[in-house]
């Protein structure tokens, strides 16, 4: 047989048959799934179960093989001679049909240059696979195992089997075993070795499943259990311990049996925020687990009340409003780790949280609570306002995320809404860049009260203003307080063509005192050249044709002060 290349088409939408006519193409790929099955199995070698498990779970492959076949008769007595004629002389690349019908997304295919074109050629590959559907892996569900550890399908069919054994050897029944290995892959990848964090874990789950009785619980779909190991594993994400919290998890199982994991994730999440220990965070939850049944989202509360519901004195809320008017009015109760962060009161709330076993989070705490009636009147008249010039949904998004990070229901809220582009995502990557970079939380929440616009920069932008600000400029962190709206000027066409005829005159003796970046750069072009002239005469003449962004000559100074 003569070999040809494969053609390999990783789109996202199956290409149109229209090779065919409409009412030839659901035969033809019902055809085509019995031909690459019958290909797979007798010209390929491959076992029929595996032949047919990957021809019945590849449409999108199958799709794509069809649309390049010439069906110079359509009808349907010869719709499956053309396709085993046309896979007789023309070979697929078998491994796009195969990590399609594992269920592993398309986009995370290996690079077609690390990859063989026949599955027979990886022969671990093909190994490891038959042991893992032979203990009965459901087959679309092994593409969670190679995104999560394609190693495992480099190890030897012998050393998976021990593996699997070794997990089942502890009580549990198979189809747990398998939600296990998919949910915590890198059991499949290490040995259990005494006293090592695969031991530990199966010391938790064996708890759990086995002394606990929640294996009996899940019924017999492999799904379930799934699910139920992935809210186990939001726990050890969080910062649990692993051999600690087998006990308190099959004390609770209602909470990995009823909750879902993203729900479990942002509550653990809540209190990871305010500063508790991640590892106390999963311990707490479970020790207090009606913290799992407060409705935080929906419940709004009004903050200056609140705190002194709380316990704040007179004299620090006071306090409160006063540095940080930006907290002030409505919140819902999720957003108290922002709000509290804000202010600075994140520790001195985490006790109380602590001491009261969470009760001050309750939404019945917070029932009673009025709202600041002239907060709340000036919040609601700017917000119409806007929503009458820009579009509803991305304000609700941009709402969203600046009430997540501490703003309350405010006139600075609203005007800071209405400044701010971007995505829930993009804003929350550029806030989290800032704080990585070593700003205080509570100072970059005034930054963006000030300047709003400074969550508008890419993180890029950012790193390089104030790298630059730091190592050329020689500048503190802190002054991003004073003058916020550094970070919002143009890097190259404003910040350093300005700085760079400022540190040229400086050089040549003529500026005495370096000016501030807020004196530089917050002045007009008109302004900052009345400034050079007062430095010298003839200064303004070399800013424009030599240093400004707009210059057209090749940037290098001549000496014109000496004439």
């Amino acid at each position: 047989m003569r070999h040809l290349p494969a053609i390999r088409l990783l789109c996202t939408v199956p290409p149109k048959l229209k090779n065919l006519s409409y009412r030839y193409r659901s035969r033809a790929l019902s055809e085509a799934r019995r031909a690459v099955t019958e290909y797979l199995h007798s010209t390929r070698a491959l076992p029929f179960a595996l032949a047919d498990h990957i021809a019945s779970n590849s449409p999108f492959s199958l799709s794509v093989l069809v649309s390049q076949i010439p069906f110079h008769d359509p009808s349907p007595l010869h719709i499956p001679r053309t396709l085993r004629r046309f896979l007789s002389y023309h070979p697929i690349n078998e491994f796009d049909f195969f990590f399609e019908s594992i269920g592993l997304p398309r986009a995370s295919y290996p690079s077609p240059s690390c990859r063989l074109l026949f599955l027979s050629d990886d022969e671990p590959l093909l190994a490891a696979v038959n042991s893992l559907v032979r203990f009965g892996f459901p087959w679309t569900r092994l593409g969670i195992l190679y995104r999560e550890a394609a190693c495992i399908f480099n190890e030897s069919s012998e050393l998976l089997v021990k593996r699997l054994r070794t997990v089942e050897a502890l009580g549990l029944r198979r189809i747990c075993v398998i939600g296990i290995c998919l949910a915590f892959p890198s059991v499949l990848t290490a040995d259990c070795d005494p006293g090592g964090e695969i031991d530990l874990l199966l010391r938790d789950l064996k708890k759990v499943f086995v002394d606990f009785g929640m294996d009996d619980c899940a019924g017999d779909d492999v799904d379930v259990f799934f699910e139920i190991c992935c809210r186990i594993r939001v726990f050890y994400h969080a910062g649990s311990v692993k051999g600690t919290m087998g006990e308190i998890m099959g004390r609770n199982q209602r909470v990995f049996l009823d909750l879902e994991e993203s729900f479990l994730a942002q509550r653990l999440d809540f209190f990871r925020k305010l500063g508790m220990h991640k590892e106390k965070v999963g311990t707490f939850v479970l020790d207090h687990v009606e913290i799992l049944d407060f409705d935080l989202e929906n419940t709004k509360i009004s903050l200056r009340e609140y705190l002194r519901k709380v316990g704040l004195s007179e004299e620090e809320v006071l306090r409160v409003s006063q540095e940080c008017p930006f907290v002030m009015g409505r919140n819902k109760l999720s957003n108290l780790p922002g709000i509290m962060r804000a202010t600075n009161l994140h520790e001195w709330f985490l006790d109380k949280i602590m001491n009261d076993n969470g009760r001050c989070i309750s939404p019945d705490f917070a029932s009673n609570i009025g709202y600041d009636v002239k907060i709340d009147g000036e919040f609601i008249e700017d917000l119409e306002r806007l929503k009458s010039v820009k579009m509803h949904e991305f304000l609700s998004i941009k709402l969203d995320f600046i009430c997540s990070i501490g703003f309350g229901e405010n006139r600075i809220t609203a005007k800071a809404v209405g400044l701010l582009n971007g995505t829930m995502n993009q804003l929350q990557e550029r806030f989290d860049c800032l704080l990585e970079l070593g700003i205080e939380y509570p100072m970059l929440c005034r930054i963006i009260s000030a300047a709003p616009k400074v969550l508008n920069q890419g993180k890029d932008n950012i790193l390089q203003k104030v790298n630059y600000l730091c190592n050329d400029l020689n500048y503190s962190l802190e002054y991003l307080e004073n003058f916020p709206a550094f970070l919002c000027f143009d890097l190259e066409n404003r910040i350093r063509p300005r700085y760079r005829i400022l540190n040229w005159l400086q050089e040549i003796g003529l500026l005495k005192k370096p000016f501030s970046p807020a004196t530089v750069l917050a002045n007009s072009e008109k302004r900052f050249i009345i400034n050079l002239w007062s430095i010298h005469p003839a200064a303004p003449k070399q800013w424009l044709e030599c240093f400004s962004s707009r210059g057209d000559t090749d940037g290098r100074p001549k000496n014109i002060f000496s004439a």
